[in-house]
């Protein structure tokens, strides 16, 4: 199957529009597929900053980068013009290192994490090892970029990391991949109850967490002009009674744009007194923003602190 001439000469100019160019499934800030995920993963892992091209935005792209690679399936990878592989081949090349040498950047220290695990916690983690473990199959702790943790029995790969764990009668090993490593060190492991019965919890201080703001600070903030998404949680009738200056209603609309925002942008969020923000700041939080403030007191202290003249309700 041949390409359009315009089509080949529109994805020529891509592919050359940077030293790196990933074809995916959404953008590095939200991929749409596991495998975009992945490899947007292992990017942001070694580099700043990379050029991604939205497949589902451009039919005629996603089906013609495959036609321009001989390659059936996304995400694809380019580095310097020349095709490198896609999401299992990344995998591959990151485990033996060999990405490092393709991208031109040096190998990363590999982060030997602590883990502290709790005796009932070992235990259990060792028992679970025993029933559904086997030969190439082990122990696996993964922590995503939203700091969310989750374990696993999976076959060991070249680029595991170990961490090795004492707490049972008998050492055993938790394999983490490099990217997992360093968001994990320090994390607790125990066991607690729930509905459903004992289950594993994990307390990881990296997390990030929603920062308190003051009215002060965030009037200083405003005044000196920091860029900011201040984001009003309220209803569009309380908004209409008092708002605070610069602040955008947090609507579906508003919400899908923030969610595209790169992750390290600052979030300020407000409501009437500070409640329902913390709880939409930590949503923000659970999709990976790592910067995330909510008002304290809401527009209730803005108006009793800095603005005696917006309305109280």
């Amino acid at each position: 199957m041949a390409l359009e001439e315009a089509v080949h000469q529109e994805i020529k100019e891509l592919v050359g529009a940077s030293d790196v160019v990933l074809f995916m499934k959404g953008n590095r800030q939200a991929p749409q597929c596991g495998f975009s995920a992945t490899v947007v993963g292992i990017l942001d892992s070694m580099l700043p900053d990379y050029q991604t091209v939205d497949v589902l935005a451009a039919p005629h792209i996603r089906d013609g980068i495959k036609v321009f690679s001989s390659w059936p399936t996304v995400p694809q990878l380019y580095v310097r013009g020349e095709f490198v592989g896609g999401c299992d081949i990344i995998q591959e090349m990151f485990g033996s290192g060999e990405i490092y040498e393709t991208l031109g950047v040096e190998k990363v220290e590999v982060v030997q994490p602590k883990i502290e695990v709790s005796a009932p916690a070992a235990e259990a983690l060792t028992l679970a090892a025993e029933e559904h473990g086997g030969p190439g199959r082990e122990l696996h702790l993964v922590v995503d970029a939203s700091f969310q943790s989750n374990l696993s029995i999976a076959p060991r790969t070249p680029a595991d990391v170990e961490a090795i764990i004492s707490g049972a009668s008998t050492e055993f090993v938790i394999l983490l991949d490099p990217i997992s490593a360093p968001r994990a060190d320090g994390i607790t492991i125990d066991v607690a109850d729930t509905p459903n019965g004992q289950a594993f919890k994990v307390d990881n201080p990296n997390a990030p967490k929603v920062q308190k703001m003051s009215v002060k600070e965030l009037k200083a903030v405003l005044d000196a002009n920091e860029p900011i998404e201040l984001l009003d949680v309220r209803t569009p009738e309380e908004r209409a009674i008092a708002a605070i200056p610069g602040a955008v209603l947090l609507n579906e609309e508003e919400a899908a744009r923030i969610e595209g925002l790169p992750r390290e942008t600052k979030l300020v969020l407000h409501c009437h007194h500070g409640g329902r923000s913390h709880q939409a700041a930590e949503q923000f939080i659970a999709l990976g923003f790592s910067q995330v403030f909510n008002v304290i007191g809401g527009i209730d202290a803005w108006s009793q602190e800095i603005d005696p003249d917006a309305p109280r309700y």
